[in-house]
């Protein structure tokens, strides 16, 4: 037994990023006796999105009790919603309480990582221009984390000040300035009423109107928190509760489905509720079914677009120049340009390098699109695990319950490692390409393709963000490693 500690605690281990998905990794691996890993982390905190994230609004638009680990409840969520405060203020406790913040080299941004066919270990460089080997290699920098900003001619002439959502200047004061607010995704609709509260006179550029239905938000009164921290058991049916409604919430993104009309009749009277003008309300009303791109939740996106101080326009913008915006009718004179446009979803692990056996780029084996075995691990790529991968985003329910399926994998292919005195395991090309061509004929029934513009589907048009299926499904095949499906390089 004390040989079989020994070895256990000798692989080395690299993860990359602090978010949920490193910090669930580190965390489970010190619970099953890994303890040689170091986590690297190019900001100087721990958070991931939700420390990148801090324009005012920002929050989660799953419930509390499901976003967060299975293993370390919080009773004490203050809302059914948490805000982005609340969220980091969690991740940081995690990180504390299970000791691993020791684990973690700050300011150290990964650059690249080669596999060493001869030595049979990951050599990593780091922005300090050291080159470090480990034996296994986690990536979890999610999908999250790369700003999309649109090429727009002239930009770069513009004189006031330009941000996006995901780099906030919590300085700038919005009151009395004129501000164009591009995009209309999940952060736009939160940051926008902000700012037009803040005495704004925002002009929206919105190229798609998304479908927003009501935020079912409150407070958790203080008896409900007691209760939940003292009865253990009623906060475990609260949480499965919020998990069975998530999961019956995905047939409103299969085609032809009654489900799907519902959403559409929720948005649309929830937007009629304060949207009184009918020409504003034909811009808001999208012209796609609802589910093709992320349902929204807001309760007051369509408020604020109703106020006086707020304009929508659908027009294309032409250019940019010093003083603003140039579209069909003219220049628009602005003060500030904040882009609520998302993150580069399908650019996975960019600007990272990553190269596998052979010398194989991983970017050139992604070129029409990335693709993993359970979304996890790629043929080619020995000892090496993407949590939040391709084809593991939801939109249905909560990510947080898919990494921890995915790090149970992860836990189960090491321990398989240490057992049988494996050197590295690399999933075969064959079982790699049945099971994507599995994946893809499922996205047949979804409504993800449905003539929208969406992050989940790459320029070539493949699906390579999202799961078509309940999430019970994933957990049941990320169970446990199925080494058949492996190549297997004995020590």
């Amino acid at each position: 037994m004390q040989s079989q500690n020994k070895k256990e605690k000798s692989i080395s281990i690299a993860i990359v990023g602090t978010g949920f998905g490193g910090l669930c990794a580190a965390i489970q691996l010190k619970k099953n006796g890994f303890h040689n890993f170091v986590i690297y982390e190019k900001s100087n905190s721990v958070g991931g999105t939700w420390r990148e994230n801090t324009y005012p609004g920002a929050a989660c638009d799953v419930p509390s009790h499901l976003y967060s680990f299975s293993f370390e409840p919080n009773p004490d969520w203050p809302r059914k919603y948490s805000a982005q405060p609340e969220i980091l203020s969690y991740l940081k406790h995690c990180a504390e309480k299970y000791g691993i913040l020791p684990h973690i080299r700050f300011g150290i941004e990964i650059k690249s990582a080669d596999w060493d066919d001869t030595s049979r270990v990951w050599k990593i460089k780091t922005s300090q221009n050291e080159t470090l080997e480990h034996d296994v290699f986690i990536s979890a920098v999610g999908q999250l984390n790369r700003p999309a900003l649109p090429s727009i001619k002239g930009l770069e002439s513009f004189k006031g000040r330009i941000f996006h959502s995901a780099n906030w200047d919590p300085s700038y004061n919005f009151s009395g300035k004129k501000v164009a607010a591009i995009g209309t995704g999940a952060s736009a609709i939160q940051f926008i009423p902000q700012i037009v509260n803040q005495g704004a006179e925002v002009t929206v550029f919105q190229r798609t109107a998304p479908w927003v239905v009501p935020k079912p938000d409150r407070k958790y009164f203080g008896f409900e928190k007691f209760l939940f921290k003292y009865l253990p058991g009623l906060r475990l049916l609260h949480r499965f509760q919020i998990y069975m409604w998530n999961e019956i919430r995905m047939i409103a993104f299969q085609k032809n489905n009654h489900a799907n009309k519902i959403v559409k009749w929720m948005s649309l009277s929830h937007m009629k509720k304060f949207v009184k003008d009918p020409e504003l309300r034909k811009i808001l009303t999208p012209d796609y079914p609802a589910g093709c791109k992320r349902i929204l939740l807001s309760n007051d996106y369509y408020e604020a677009l109703a106020k006086p101080n707020t304009k929508v326009l659908s027009e294309s913008i032409q250019e940019a120049n010093p003083e603003g915006i140039v579209t069909k009718d003219g220049l628009k004179k602005f003060d500030a340009i904040v882009f609520g446009t998302g993150f580069k979803a399908t650019e996975f692990l960019s600007p990272m390098k990553v190269k596998g056996t052979k010398n194989r780029d991983l970017n050139e084996v992604w070129k029409n699109g990335a693709e993993a075995y359970l979304g996890v691990t790629v043929a080619g790529f020995p000892n090496f695990y993407i949590l939040y991968g391709p084809n593991t985003n939801l939109a249905h329910n909560s990510i947080v319950y898919m990494i921890e399926s995915q790090v149970r994998y992860l836990i189960s292919a090491l321990n398989e490692m240490n057992k049988k005195g494996i050197q590295a395991l690399i999933p075969k090309a064959r079982s790699m390409q049945n099971y994507n061509t599995s994946l893809n004929k499922k996205f047949d029934k979804f409504v993800w393709d449905t003539g929208c513009t969406n992050w989940y589907i790459n320029a070539s048009g493949k699906n390579t963000n999202n799961w078509p299926g309940h999430t019970y499904e994933y957990s049941y095949r990320t169970r446990k490693i199925d080494l058949s499906e492996y190549e297997i390089l004995s020590a």
